[in-house]
């Protein structure tokens, strides 16, 4: 058990980074990291020894992260007042507009290209390690990161998402 858990431990911070994004509240990150970290040990056994450790825990919490999502049946994530008000510039007036912003535009994001911002963005997996945590093809990390980037770039400059139109 402690070789489980000195492999674990330095990887709860992360967990922790994307749970946040995910979900906008502190209180429900640690319940999905607190989740995440069960099923690990619990599946301990089925992990692949020479597997990438960091990417099996975020394919995981991902996972956790759609059942629940699916369980709700709805779709975004809500943005708490919490989240302002933790950020480290709070009381900058511009800071919290921006991050305001940034929020809102990864909440337009459809998942899958939120997922794919936030992994490789945020947590700097490299695109394999977001391929194997998304379980898509490396094309398909690259793609979906493209077009989140032009998405939430054109929200960015003009504080909406970029509507698609049928080309007949």
């Amino acid at each position: 058990m402690d070789e489980i858990a000195s492999l674990l431990e330095p990887q709860i911070p992360g967990l922790r980074r994307y749970a946040w994004a995910l979900l906008r509240d502190d209180e429900a990150a640690d319940d999905l990291v607190q989740d995440t970290l069960e099923r690990a040990i619990r599946h301990w056994s089925q992990r692949h020894r020479d597997g990438d450790l960091r990417a099996w825990l975020f394919a995981i919490q991902r996972n956790l992260f759609l059942n629940a999502l699916r369980k709700r049946k709805t779709h975004g994530v809500q943005v708490g007042v919490e989240a302002l008000e933790n950020s480290s510039n709070a009381d900058n007036p511009e800071s919290r507009a921006g991050l305001r912003d940034i929020l809102a535009g990864l909440d337009s994001l459809p998942e899958e290209q939120r997922s794919v911002l936030l992994l490789i963005g945020v947590e700097d997996l490299s695109y394999e390690q977001a391929a194997q945590v998304l379980d898509v093809p490396l094309g398909t990390v690259m793609s979906r990161l493209s077009r989140a980037r032009g998405r939430l770039r054109e929200f960015m400059e003009n504080g909406r998402t970029a509507v698609l139109r049928s080309v007949k």
